[in-house]
């Protein structure tokens, strides 16, 4: 059994990651080996995790994640566990999936890790400590162990909240003065990478000072729990080959920090190139092009030539796949924001317009039409899918059924030309 708490709020923008980056750094300056996690599909977050505690954040998921990969997953926490909610507590999908919603409090009742919450007070004083008293009796499975106050506006301010709190008995465990530096920049799918932020070392050293001039994280540490979770078999998703190319650049950055983790314990070889260096893909068996920002990079790729070129060259002979931005930049050419179009590789059709923008979100279930590098047609895979872009042309054949986690069809079926595959979606797992 691991110890452990989330940090989760009554919504998005309430400060839970700059809460979890500080408390992550405070404990690992303490001595505590701290394992971070995400709960949900959010693959920027983790990268922050890392950079906070030195060590790889991964994701827990109810929806997509079938028990035996959530089981593998906390088998990693060997020390202090410590996840990050996404959205609201008890924020998730309509249908359930084979393990929960996707909400965080799926997690909490599964691990019985308790719920720190943080709180925007701003605009309002007794009122927090009547939402909070609300969320800590919503499920009977999920405990909340105390709360940190965030934007408090003044000593009476903060005053008038403890009070409120304490007459219903629940913990204030810190008080946040509002902060307007104590920011993360974002753009148009969240925070922006942690390789891209301009001084992040310097902002996660504030965090930390933040929080042990305002929180008390002894009580943090001591209000942590958690029970065993059985492990309970289940199919990892296999390599797709035994040596894989895999661009890593800030224009191809997004894949799970767990995918990529159960790759490797199968056996598999990694081997990182940058596109936006204008570097071939190297000799392997396979090439993974994964999501990121292409659309902000899309004048240097199409002025990588090399790149461009050897990518040509291994797709004559053997298998590459997309996701997200890769699969646009399989395309034959991507528009971006100002309305230029860029070719792009041409190994598919698919062309595709940041210009004309339109978001697209949610979880997805994909059951395969034809096979894609490591996975045979009629797979059943869980995924999540979040981009602004819009297909303006995908003449080639489609390659998956998908749909929505309501079981509505989505139009972004991925493509297939050949040895080469792409999607819209992120993999997570198969599905059972």
């Amino acid at each position: 059994m691991t110890a452990g708490l989330i940090v989760s709020a009554a919504r998005s923008g309430s400060g839970k990651t700059t809460v979890m980056l500080g408390l992550l750094r405070c404990l690992a300056e303490d001595g505590v080996a701290v394992q971070p996690f995400k709960c949900g599909p959010d693959y920027i977050d983790p990268a922050f995790h890392r950079a906070a505690c030195g060590r790889a954040s991964f994701n827990l998921d109810s929806w997509s994640m079938p028990m035996g990969l959530l089981a593998t997953q906390l088998a990693r926490a060997d020390g202090f566990a410590l996840a990050e909610g996404s959205m609201g507590l008890f924020d998730g999908v309509a249908a359930n999936g084979e393990t929960g919603n996707g909400a965080s409090a799926d997690i909490a009742a599964l691990t019985g890790w308790p719920v720190l919450l943080v709180l925007d007070v701003s605009g309002q004083a007794q009122t927090a400590a009547a939402l909070a008293l609300g969320m800590a009796g919503f499920r009977d499975d999920v405990r909340v162990a105390g709360v940190i106050l965030n934007r408090v506006a003044s000593a009476r301010h903060e005053r008038l909240c403890r009070l409120a709190f304490q007459a219903r008995g629940i913990p204030v465990l810190g008080a946040l003065p509002r902060r307007g530096d104590l920011t993360i920049p974002e753009r148009h799918l969240g925070l922006v990478q942690a390789a891209e932020h301009p001084d992040l070392e310097t902002a996660i050293r504030a965090y930390a000072a933040f929080l042990r001039a305002h929180v008390d994280l002894d009580a943090v540490r001591a209000a942590a729990r958690g029970r065993a979770v059985p492990w309970t078999g289940g199919r990892p998703v296999p390599p797709p080959g035994q040596r894989i190319a895999l661009a890593q650049d800030q224009a191809f950055s997004f894949v799970y920090p767990h995918l990529l983790d159960g790759w490797l314990r199968q056996g598999a070889e990694v081997l990182t190139f940058s596109p936006l260096a204008d570097q071939p893909p190297p000799d392997a068996d396979v090439c993974w092009l994964p999501g990121g920002y292409p659309e902000l990079h899309a004048g240097r790729i199409a002025g990588a030539a090399r790149f461009l070129e050897g990518l040509r060259r291994f797709a004559a002979i053997r298998p590459v796949h997309g996701e997200c931005g890769g699969y646009m930049v399989l395309g034959r050419a991507l528009i971006d924001a100002a309305g230029t179009s860029h070719p792009m590789a041409g190994l598919l059709g698919l062309v595709t317009s940041y210009q004309q923008r339109r978001m697209h979100l949610g979880y997805r279930l994909a059951r395969l039409s034809d096979p894609m590098p490591g996975l045979p047609a009629g797979t059943r895979l869980r995924g999540h899918e979040f981009h602004y872009s819009t297909i303006l042309d995908q003449p080639d054949a489609a390659l998956a059924q998908v749909q929505d986690a309501d079981g509505a069809a989505v139009a972004e079926t991925g493509s297939r030309r050949g040895r080469v595959t792409g999607t819209f979606f992120h993999l997570i797992a198969q599905a059972a």
